[in-house]
């Protein structure tokens, strides 16, 4: 399953938080803020999705995340993969290399992490 884009916006301060209750939510968003209705709306969707539970304290809750960050990126990135570039990992990677704006440093440091991936395997 899928979050939006203004659920994952939220999902990335919960990230951040860990444990945050809808004050420390609306704290962390810049100006201007979401209305508080809107932001509840969101964490209700957000947890029918399974990516966010609560506990409660009295008439509070506090949210933290059910599912880790990699894990989410992680299947959006092969997703995008099969769903883009034929399911092959070459064409995504010349696609990233060629059209991203990465410097020479960069793609050296690319080329180091992959090559610690190969030394692995």
């Amino acid at each position: 399953m899928q979050l939006s884009k203004t659920e994952e916006e939220l999902m990335n301060i919960i990230w951040k938080q860990k444990k945050a209750f809808m004050k420390d939510l609306l704290d962390a968003y810049p100006e201007p803020k979401p209305a508080t209705t809107t932001v509840a709306t969101l964490l209700k969707r957000m947890a029918d999705k399974g990516f966010v539970a609560y506990k409660s304290f009295g008439r509070s809750r506090e949210y933290y995340p059910l599912v880790k960050k990699k894990d989410y990126f992680s299947k959006h990135v092969n997703g995008l993969i099969k769903n883009f570039f034929n399911d092959s990992p070459g064409q995504f990677a010349s696609f990233f290399a060629k059209e991203t704006d990465l410097s020479k440093k960069e793609l050296e440091e690319l080329k180091a992490l992959i090559d610690s991936e190969i030394k692995k395997k």
